[in-house]
């Protein structure tokens, strides 16, 4: 026999099913955590194609890769080909060479000096590197090394990125490389940096006796940046060719692109105030420079935008990406940078070119256009005629297109249905459905469930959207504690309609509901939402959260005084403004590595929301959780890594120095040893603090003995 439950949420209407005919089981500890399986099994996976007639299989039995027939279905054991499998390492300070056969060849001997990011030439004959700051290669033949720059120092970096462009435009999984490899192999691109002006910041470690300084050339908001030069070098050697830049104006240099015949070397240059994105053309034999983009807008540009431009192999055209009609979207460009057509255009994203079929110029993207909180496959001619989805139902998809876009792999999911995988031809028909991770269980468990939904803002201009996890057996009769997990970043919301795993069933079997929910500038509206976030960090992110948890406060289900929010970064940042701008909204908070002021963080970040503290003095004031702190009440628990080289622990700092003025109660915990994420030693002691922070002002009661 079913009963069923009707709850009213919103304008939602939430049915929960209640099967009587047997008795549900509830998660262990292991299994609400993820330690053991229970609602989901693992499965084999897809990790790419073979070729266009064969996809990839990892099988979870034998652990062997195999490639897959896409008509037959017939599977082979998959050998990678030499040269894909060769890749080059650094081990010990000396770099080694492996082939696909797994044979490991050592090519410098240099045990006292590191080499850094050693990179395999497109033609596998060569590889680049730094060493103590200055640029080198080597024949993989021979052995034979070719030093291009010789001026490094510990302060000047030839090829090796200052920290500011390591962390806010080049990317942290470059690991502080900054030059690139011409497409013919005969040239290298790189940037050389230059931090004498750079103010230092010292981390003070306390190991030992003494304890010793780090020091870092780290910009704070308004402080001198690096100054930047960008540079080519022939592999046989020769001076080295500088682009036509003066490094002493105050400016940036986002990712740069070699065309693919070798021939030119696209340099994005973007002024201080981050608001005049250009593109230059450099000959890379003598440096001059054609101005061929112009792109200007009245808040930011982000100079990080990945796939900001992206060279077909015509030679005739690239692609650009821009968000500059308030959202991301495609263009078909000339090289010479004349505009042809816009490829998509309309109020919805675009997020990643998955495949280019530059025979019959059809570009194919994932983009959230149906949901802003679910990925699609599209196609559309360079044109931008004959748009269409080719995934399907209300899922969110991450797919794998073919080599020759005929057919793509789609991992797919939504809040209720657990990843499934299916083979998909380019017309958007499923050509088989290839594994479902739900496990055949499933129906046994009784477990917390999960809704995707929308709250109006307070203006009545956005839909916000947000997950809520329900506690296990929810009853609507009953209150519930409320943990609230944010991130809050610009552009960088968390909100998505996919499967969570178990990790958040622990909670909801204890009785807590979870949210996440993201504000009007986190991307779901396009850069025209995210534009609101201009001058004025922490205005509206608190405003719509505020508005968000009111609504939560207001159902008859919620505990109204026991709602925890909960971030790490910029997340903290929010979690400590929540707990003194909005104190009378939010009652517990647990923050990470926040920033605390906006002075104390980094040039480019900072800037390109707030403009300079010089430029924006009441903005930064306003953003300030130091200008809140008298309003401070409830608890508060602080986290801080004492080497954070990125939020450095001056943030914490500061606001804990006005927090004992007043003598109010919080707790605070520093993490010896950790940066901006806690070192591993410590994330056992972490996780059971996390806990009995919960167990105390939420559920309490006392930590399980699980735990301890």
């Amino acid at each position: 026999m079913n009963t069923v439950s009707r709850v009213l949420l919103g304008a939602s209407i939430v049915f929960f099913v209640h099967d009587l005919t047997f008795a549900q089981k509830k998660l262990d500890f292991a299994q609400s955590w993820g330690q053991k399986q229970s609602l989901t099994v693992r499965t084999n996976q897809y990790p790419g194609w073979a070729d266009g007639a064969a996809y990839l299989e990892n099988d979870v039995n034998d652990s062997r890769l195999y490639q897959v027939n896409v008509k037959s279905g017939k599977r082979s054991i998959y050998t990678i080909p030499a040269k894909e499998g060769t890749v080059v390492y650094v081990e010990k300070n000396d770099i080694f060479i492996k082939n696909g056969s797994g044979t490991a060849k050592k090519l410098t001997n240099s045990p006292d000096v590191a080499e850094q990011n050693p990179t395999l030439s497109p033609d596998g004959q060569y590889v680049a590197f730094t060493r103590k700051s200055n640029l080198y290669s080597l024949e993989v033949a021979t052995g034979k090394e070719a030093q291009y720059t010789n001026d490094g120092t510990d302060v000047i970096y030839n090829g090796w990125s200052s920290w500011v462009y390591y962390e806010e435009i080049l990317g942290r999984p470059t690991n502080y490389k900054a030059f690139w490899w011409s497409p013919d192999s005969k040239k290298i691109a790189f940037m050389r940096f230059d931090d004498t002006k750079v103010p230092m910041f010292p981390i003070y470690s306390s190991k030992g006796q003494h304890g010793y300084l780090e020091e870092t050339r780290y910009p704070k908001a308004g402080d001198p940046n690096p100054e930047v030069k960008v540079g080519i070098v022939q592999l046989n050697g020769g001076q080295v060719t500088w682009a036509d830049f003066n490094e002493k104006d105050d400016q940036y240099f986002g990712q740069p692109y070699w065309a693919f015949d070798s021939k030119n070397f696209m340099v994005q240059w973007m002024n201080r105030d981050q608001n005049n994105l250009k593109f230059y053309q450099v000959d890379p034999n003598t440096g001059s420079k054609k101005e061929i983009y112009d792109e200007r807008q009245a808040s930011w540009i982000n100079l990080d935008h990945d796939e900001r431009i992206t060279y077909l192999a015509d030679n005739k055209y690239y692609i650009l990406k821009s968000d500059k009609t308030g959202w991301a979207h495609y263009y078909l460009y000339k090289l010479d940078g004349t505009l042809v057509n816009p490829i998509t255009s309309g109020d919805w994203q675009v997020t990643e070119i998955k495949r280019i079929d530059e025979k019959n110029k059809v570009l194919y993207f994932t983009a959230r256009k149906e949901n802003s909180a679910r990925f699609d496959l599209y196609r559309v001619d360079y044109s931008g005629k004959n748009l269409k989805r080719l995934t399907f139902g209300e899922y969110s998809h991450d797919v794998n297109v073919s080599p020759d876009a005929k057919y793509f792999i789609t991992r797919y999911s939504n809040v209720s249905t657990p990843d499934r995988f299916a083979l998909v031809d380019n017309q958007g028909k499923v050509v088989r459905q290839l594994a479902d991770s739900k496990a055949a269980d499933f129906s046994s468990y009784s477990y917390g469930k999960t809704e995707y939904l929308h709250i109006k803002s307070d203006d009545g201009l956005f839909d916000l959207p947000l997950t809520i996890t329900y506690p296990t057996d929810f009853d609507k009769s009953k209150t519930y504690p409320v943990v609230f997990s944010i991130y809050g970043g610009p552009d960088a919301g968390t909100v998505k309609d996919t499967w969570k795993g178990t990790g958040n069933q622990y909670w909801a079997n204890e009785g807590v509901i979870q949210v996440s929910a993201d504000h009007r500038a986190s991307g779901h509206f396009g850069k025209q939402g995210v534009a609101y976030m201009h001058r004025n960090l922490g205005h509206w992110e608190i405003i719509d959260y505020s508005t968000i948890v009111k609504w939560l406060k207001s159902q008859s289900w919620v505990a109204n005084n026991k709602v925890l929010i909960t971030g790490h970064s910029y997340g903290g940042y929010m979690t400590c403004l929540a707990m003194t701008k909005a104190a009378d909204v939010f009652d517990f908070g647990i923050a990470g590595a926040p920033v605390t002021s906006w002075e104390l963080y980094d040039t480019h970040y900072t800037e390109r929301w707030m403009d300079t503290p010089q430029d924006n003095a009441e903005g930064y004031k306003a953003g300030s959780v130091l200008t809140y702190a008298n309003n401070y009440k409830g608890v508060l628990r602080i986290m801080h890594g004492d080497m954070d080289d990125n939020v450095h622990l001056q943030n914490t700092t500061q606001l804990v120095d006005k927090l004992t003025d007043r003598s109010v109660p919080f707790e605070l915990m520093i993490y010896p040893g950790s940066r901006h994420g806690f070192d591993r030693s410590k994330s056992k002691y972490d996780f059971n603090e996390r806990a009995r922070f919960y167990y105390q002002y939420l559920l309490e009661k006392p930590l399980p003995k699980e735990f301890k």
